[in-house]
């Protein structure tokens, strides 16, 4: 069974209208920050500007944690540039560069 996401953190590229309305038909909570330029818009049109987006600050900086994770995977070339031509050899050198990584 594919596994769910609940939560969809990004950053604020990624904060248009169209990309918050797909994320809702699938059903993922979204946690983009608002841009300041979509701030003012709604700002401008006064009530009829709508409620602004709902979004958590706890979730949002969780997110910064997954990403220095993954750039600490970058830093190995072999799983960065995926040399394993098979899934196993793959699996198997990101855990033991996780468990390196984990160890220190």
């Amino acid at each position: 069974m594919p596994c769910r996401c609940r939560n969809g953190a990004s950053q604020q590229g990624y904060a248009h209208d169209s990309t918050r309305r797909a994320l809702r038909q699938r059903g993922i909570r979204h946690v983009i920050p608002e841009r300041s330029d979509q701030v003012a818009r709604r700002a401008a049109k006064d009530s009829a500007g709508g409620r602004p987006p709902a979004f958590d600050k706890v979730i949002y900086r969780k997110r910064n944690v997954v990403e220095r994770c993954f750039n600490r995977f970058k830093r190995w070339r072999d799983l960065a540039t995926r040399y394993a031509k098979h899934a196993s050899l793959y699996r198997a050198s990101l855990v033991l560069i996780a468990a390196v990584i984990w160890l220190p």
